[in-house]
């Protein structure tokens, strides 16, 4: 299977409707109007839907044979009632994920110090809970607010928590200005991080673009930020593996990116697994930043400053 055999053509323009409020509902008996009321905010919720189903193909990978991975957490998020897929080919958001689980947690495990790990998720992602992150590990998680606090509340049911000595933060994803709300919770520029992109929702093109920019400001030199694109942003030019490395290419090194775009066939083999049959509007992706973070330029600018000042007093003394 080609690297593009999946891919098959969406709207540029995905329109995402926000959720109708249901205060106004009247409560038919005890417990009824209450889960009226969940079932059709989570009908008119597309972002909350499909993160939802996205916890559903971890929780099938999970209950499998042979797991690619294990999500203790993703059961809490699914309906009772959801259909076991025994069969023995992985989904390619599962091939992903054990993707994106690999790269996070071999970068991290070499970094010195403190180490910084942001996530662009779609506010159910388990990672900060289900991966055996080391000592000193801040994880900041960029989501949709109103998912990511009725995932905490499942969770917490649960008794899900963070490894002890480590972090989990959150930045809204509706937050005016994503770079200065990271900043705000800690994160600092000047430092190594490994960004991943997955589940995050995106409605245009120029959304992707402005996350670029970004991890592009926020990101020290040859830092990485892995995961997966809508291929719809291609809009018309993924007819073609060329055409779609290309369009990636200069998408990414544009905003300071070298880009590999990743085979999930490839990625499934290296596993020793097959791939699930159908389409996948996905781009897997790995990309290294070549370009050096705002926090660093501005510390270079302080020093040379510095550096300036001091041979001007210097010079002024000798006269």
């Amino acid at each position: 299977m080609d690297c593009l055999a999946g891919f098959s053509h969406a709207p540029a323009t995905a329109i995402l409707r926000r959720p109708l409020l249901y205060t106004a509902l009247r409560r038919t008996g005890r417990n009824g109007g209450l889960k009226l009321r969940a079932k059709i905010v989570e009908e008119n919720d597309p972002i909350l839907k499909s993160a939802i189903d996205s916890a559903s193909l971890r929780f099938r990978e999970t209950h499998r044979p042979e797991p690619l991975f294990v999500d203790p957490y993703a059961g809490c998020f699914v309906p009772p009632n959801v259909q076991m897929d025994m069969k023995q080919c992985s989904h390619h958001y599962c091939v992903a994920t054990k993707f994106v689980d690999d790269k996070l947690l071999r970068t991290v495990n070499h970094m010195d110090g403190l180490k910084q790990v942001v996530l662009l998720t779609d506010g159910m992602d388990t990672r900060p809970y289900r991966l055996s992150w080391p000592t000193s590990t801040i994880i900041f998680n960029v989501s949709p607010e109103r998912v990511f606090k009725t995932a905490t509340e499942k969770l917490r049911g649960v008794g899900a928590k963070i490894p002890r000595s480590c972090v989990s933060l959150h930045v809204p994803l509706e937050s005016s200005n994503i770079q200065e709300s990271l900043r705000a919770k800690g994160f600092n520029g000047n430092r190594p991080s490994i960004w991943a992109m997955q589940g995050l929702p995106l409605m245009t093109l120029a959304s992707f673009e402005d996350i670029l920019l970004t991890v592009s400001g926020s990101a020290m030199n040859g830092c990485f930020f892995v995961g997966e694109l809508p291929a719809w942003l291609a809009e018309t030019e993924v007819g073609t593996k060329t055409s779609a490395r290309t369009w990636l290419d200069k998408l990414f090194m544009n905003n300071g990116f070298r880009v590999d775009m990743i085979c999930y066939e490839e990625v499934a083999r290296s596993l020793g697994k097959d791939l699930a049959p159908g389409s996948y509007k996905n781009i897997l992706f790995s990309a290294e930043q070549l370009r050096f973070s705002d926090d660093q330029m501005e510390t270079w600018r302080k020093e040379f400053q510095r550096t300036e000042e001091e041979g001007d007093e210097e010079g002024f003394e000798e006269l």
